[in-house]
């Protein structure tokens, strides 16, 4: 250990080593999401509708805008827990697969949701796909159903040993998951965001990840024309004002 090392480590606790590197990662996340900003324009040019792949990965889809703040793959590093960098109305398709159970359920799902709402064009398609928390529990009880055979097998760390081992996992997956969904639960945020046509669907070829087929659950959901979304604000503001009223 250097000098330097030893001093802070003798200065200071865990806890506030382990936030002072949160700190600093979060202003690496910072000017990568800054960057990537400034290369939103020249995807803009075209003036047709883009289609976003968000939380891309390693897993690029050809014609779509494929976004990640991590992975070299993504075609913008983009954080999207800060404001996106695109127009109202610019977007045609939303995708992302394997991504919403990595944020925090208060906040920033809320942000991610309403971001999307707000860049999609009237009638535009939000699709996502995320573990499907519904088949983990209820195999619980059955330790040789197909879920604990998956992830005994493929899925999870050879340290998972029980069954409550395996649903930690899925909950959890080494502190990356924030949040896990069910389908009532999913539409209710997409609901609350204002999308409309809300509906669980079937595993698409040409659209989802082969290697994800199993285990996942799959929804869509429409902005909806601009007249039922002049609706949805409406009563979004007379929910507020009684909220108001209420508290004053």
């Amino acid at each position: 250990m250097n000098p330097a090392k030893r001093f802070l480590r003798s200065r200071s606790t865990s806890g506030l080593r382990l936030a002072i590197r949160e700190v600093c990662n979060e202003w690496k996340l910072y000017r990568r999401h800054q960057r990537a900003r400034r290369d939103v324009p020249k995807f803009l040019r075209t003036g047709t509708p883009l289609k976003l792949n968000l939380g891309s990965g390693p897993n690029r889809k050809a014609g779509w805008l494929n976004i990640d703040l991590f992975h070299p793959a993504a075609d913008l590093h983009l954080d999207l827990r800060e404001r996106w960098p695109f127009p109202d109305g610019s977007v045609s398709h939303i995708y992302s697969e394997h991504v919403l159970e990595h944020f925090e359920f208060s906040y920033p799902v809320p942000h991610i949701m309403a971001e999307s709402f707000r860049v999609l064009c009237p009638g535009g398609v939000f699709d996502v796909g995320v573990p499907d928390t519904e088949w983990a529990i209820r195999s619980y009880g059955n330790p040789e159903s197909l879920f604990f055979s998956m992830a005994r097998s493929t899925w999870h760390p050879a340290w998972c040993e029980t069954q409550l081992d395996h649903i930690n996992e899925h909950f959890r997956q080494h502190g990356e998951h924030k949040y896990c969904w069910d389908t009532e639960t999913l539409t209710r945020s997409l609901r609350r965001a204002g999308f409309t046509s809300i509906t669980r669907r079937e595993f698409d070829p040409d659209l989802d990840a082969e290697f994800r087929r199993m285990g996942t659950f799959y929804m869509r959901a429409l902005k909806p024309p601009a007249s039922r979304q002049h609706k949805h604000m409406g009563n979004e503001l007379a929910i507020q004002s009684e909220i108001s009223s209420l508290t004053s």
